[in-house]
């Protein structure tokens, strides 16, 4: 059986770290494996310290691209050599290399797992601005994959080459490390984090090529994209995937023929979640629904079910019975044809489309209850119920 600790490649991209680059690159030798450093456009003599190791594998960008164009480029390279596994840790001495063996030691038990180091946050001299952008990756982290992480901002990582190598990534900045881990989890790869030591030297020391506005607003971009990709491709996939006949069957024998709710209780969560998949609060219809099947004290899980009436195939029946909806209340000729779309005409409809769709939601919303409550009271064998 192949070894999965093999065919593994040191990737360590670099700007303008020429005082500890030669280190990192020394202490990450002592392993014994392959080195590939990413000299992304660096003005400093970065090049004349790379020169002194003629043994490992180097790229010199003639411009700064940015980090994630370093990585994009390192981690295709190492793919084509055959490598199956890439561990990539920064340049500024922040990663110790001698943490290698950690990596080495989990990729074994869990092949082409992708995994994310742990930094300690309350290590010494660590930022405090470090810590709250982290928490704040964190919680997008787990709205758009529904995974829990501890730390999803470190870039000391396994990357498994060949699960990653068809993924359709954009970004070319800090926030590649976020998009990439994100469409990993997406197509089913195990992300997760494991525990790593880091170094955060006096600031006065520090580099960092991080530029808190123009950066964070990147990635504040990513993140709403990453969350409607999420919630209107992602989740709606996931849903009908798990749409197999045992999972039905599970689903309808836990919280519905066997549940000790009530029908009337059980109605009103298929009604919420009917409600919320329609009204016209897109990108977080089902965080509400959650929020308020949680005040209403309503099966949580059957309401987000319901919720996903506003998958794909759905939007243009629910676009449309919300626009006629508008136009009945408003007493408006339905005039209504693709060739009409037009910034102006979305304009001109918008409290049309927004007064309809709440009707629309609220009369979709008692036309399921009522049919749910009918065959609950049909199929549903009496027994003592939680009212």
């Amino acid at each position: 059986m192949e070894n999965p600790t093999e065919n593994i490649i040191v990737i360590i991209p670099t700007y303008n770290n020429a005082g500890t680059v030669g280190d990192v690159i020394r202490r990450t030798q002592d392993f014994g494996l392959p080195v590939l450093v990413v000299n992304d456009g660096s003005t400093d003599n970065t090049a004349d310290v790379l020169a002194q190791f003629p043994q490992i594998t180097t790229i010199h960008f003639p411009k700064n691209k940015g980090k994630g164009a370093a990585l994009k480029t390192a981690l295709k390279s190492a793919g084509e050599k055959g490598f199956r596994y890439a561990i990539t840790l920064d340049a500024d001495g922040q990663h110790f290399p001698e943490d290698i063996p950690v990596f080495l030691e989990e990729i074994e038990k869990t092949p082409d797992a992708l995994l994310v180091g742990a930094r300690n946050l309350q290590a010494d001299n660590m930022p405090g601005k470090n810590t709250f952008a982290n928490k704040f990756s964190n919680f997008w982290f787990r709205i758009e994959t529904g995974k829990k992480m501890q730390d999803t901002q470190s870039g000391y990582r396994l990357y498994p080459l060949e699960k990653t190598k068809n993924l359709k990534l954009f970004t070319g900045k800090y926030e590649f490390e976020l998009e990439i881990i994100v469409q990993s989890a997406w197509c089913g790869i195990d992300v997760r984090n494991i525990p790593i030591r880091v170094y955060y030297p006096p600031e006065e020391e520090r580099v960092s090529h991080f530029h808190p506005w123009r950066d964070f607003t990147r990635i504040s971009l990513l993140n709403t994209v990453l969350v409607f990709v999420a919630l209107f491709w992602y989740y709606p996939w996931k849903t009908l995937r798990s749409l197999t006949k045992k999972n039905i069957r599970n689903f309808i024998r836990n919280n519905i023929t066997h549940s000790p709710e009530s029908n009337k209780r059980i109605t009103g969560a298929i009604m919420l979640g009917v409600f919320m998949g329609i009204v016209p609060v897109w990108g977080y219809q089902m965080a509400l629904a959650f929020l308020l099947a949680h005040l209403l004290k309503l099966n949580k899980v059957i309401t987000l079910v319901a919720s996903n009436i506003s998958i794909p195939p759905m939007i243009p029946f629910i676009l449309f019975g919300s626009y006629a909806t508008g136009a009945w209340l408003l007493s408006k000729e339905l005039n209504f044809s693709i060739s009409s779309i037009s910034l102006e005409f979305v304009m001109n409809s918008l409290v049309q489309y927004v007064l309809g769709s709440i009707v629309f939601a609220l009369i979709c919303s008692l036309l399921v209850g009522l049919l749910s409550y009918v065959l609950l009271k049909i199929f549903r064998k009496p027994k003592t119920v939680l009212e």
